[in-house]
């Protein structure tokens, strides 16, 4: 750069400057947008799905639960039932007959159901 008596270098220097500082603030202002669309788009395709994932897995751990509780009373009560007309080794031996064969009719169907 020539310099001439009335200072042009100066400004030339400036404006390149305003130059490399409008291309920062706009790398910048690229970059911020990039950061936020990315950010949306995990959310949205994969922070909300795992949340109602386990909002849907805490439901059916509770139902299972409740479930198990509820066959543990019909158990017992049906134990007491039959402890009455058979014996109780009769009866534990029924009751405990009856939850094998449900047991194994679940594992054959849920078999079936993942070979399909």
């Amino acid at each position: 750069m020539s310099e001439t008596p009335t200072g042009s270098s100066v400004d030339e220097t400036g404006s390149a400057t305003a130059v490399i500082d409008a291309v920062a603030d706009l790398l910048q202002s690229a970059a911020d947008w990039l950061r936020q669309e990315a950010e949306a788009a995990v959310r949205d395709k994969v922070v909300v799905p795992l949340q109602r994932l386990g909002l849907t897995l805490a439901s059916a751990v509770a139902a299972a639960c409740l479930a198990v509780f509820g066959l543990v009373l019909l158990g017992v009560a049906a134990f007491i039932v039959l402890a009455e007309r058979l014996s109780y080794p009769g009866a534990l031996a029924l009751v405990g007959g009856l939850y094998l064969a449900a047991a194994g009719a679940f594992a054959v169907l849920k078999a079936r159901t993942m070979q399909r």
